[in-house]
């Protein structure tokens, strides 16, 4: 079956099932690490062991084929349509790391010293919580960036850029949190940011993957720019468990 197709249940049970706290159906990620959880199936025994995973009153986030449909015991809090992006044949992430960053603000020239792309980790955790609360790029936790790469932008020592890794399934990792700070937009930051973490995922043999609000123009139009096609519609859910 592809690999993309329920991807967070396929991240659960290959790549990332170190991070899996299970069900007898359900699977979910560690709490600190992301709210996201998956089955195999949307039906009753599907959300029955999702239940025994999130306690009473806590969130859980979900993809979905189609809108979700109201179930006993769970209240619907957030959602949106969700579009699933590839880069097969990205041009500027095929580029080795080096090579990628040496690339990178070239619209900036003569505006000075371009800023310093930097990885980030777990002495990153409490500024990039900062930047994820502020911009919203999706669910963040204080142990997300054990996922994989993350890279930031730093501005007077303080972060208003980062991207990063997420989901991991056989040959394909997801390009996520990608976030600037209001007052940095329109620096060409996050293109720096993606095309940094995509050659890092080349350089792997993989395949860059995303997803992305359908609605998000702006954020689409940028990513088609980087060579990313899109797949597959879908929709996120979150929910809380009432009972």
């Amino acid at each position: 079956m592809d690999p993309l197709t329920n991807v967070i249940w396929k991240a659960l049970t290959t790549r990332q099932v170190h991070f899996a706290e299970s069900g007898d159906v359900a699977r979910r990620f560690i709490r600190e690490v992301s709210p996201l959880c998956a089955f195999p199936e949307p039906n009753d025994d599907g959300y029955a062991s999702l239940a025994t995973l999130v306690g009473p009153q806590e969130t859980a986030g979900i993809f979905l084929d189609q809108v979700y449909e109201a179930r006993p015991g769970w209240q619907y809090i957030a959602g949106a349509p969700l579009l699933q992006m590839v880069s097969e044949n990205g041009v500027e992430s095929r580029q080795p790391p080096a090579e990628a960053r040496s690339r990178l603000f070239e619209d900036q020239r003569g505006m000075g010293r371009p800023p310093e792309i930097v990885a980030l980790d777990s002495k990153n955790s409490p500024d990039m919580l900062e930047l994820t609360a502020l911009t919203k790029p999706g669910p963040f936790g204080t142990r997300t960036h054990e996922l994989g790469y993350y890279a930031g932008i730093r501005q007077a020592g303080k972060l208003v850029a980062m991207a990063g890794e997420r989901l991991k399934v056989p040959g394909y990792t997801e390009v996520s949190a990608v976030c600037t700070h209001p007052d940095h937009l329109g620096k060409g930051y996050a293109r720096a940011l993606m095309s940094d973490v995509m050659a890092r995922i080349r350089a792997r043999g993989e395949t860059p993957f995303l997803h992305v609000r359908s609605d998000n123009a702006r954020a689409i139009a940028l990513y088609e720019r980087l060579g990313f096609k899109k797949r597959r519609e879908g929709h996120f859910a979150v929910l809380r468990r009432t009972s």
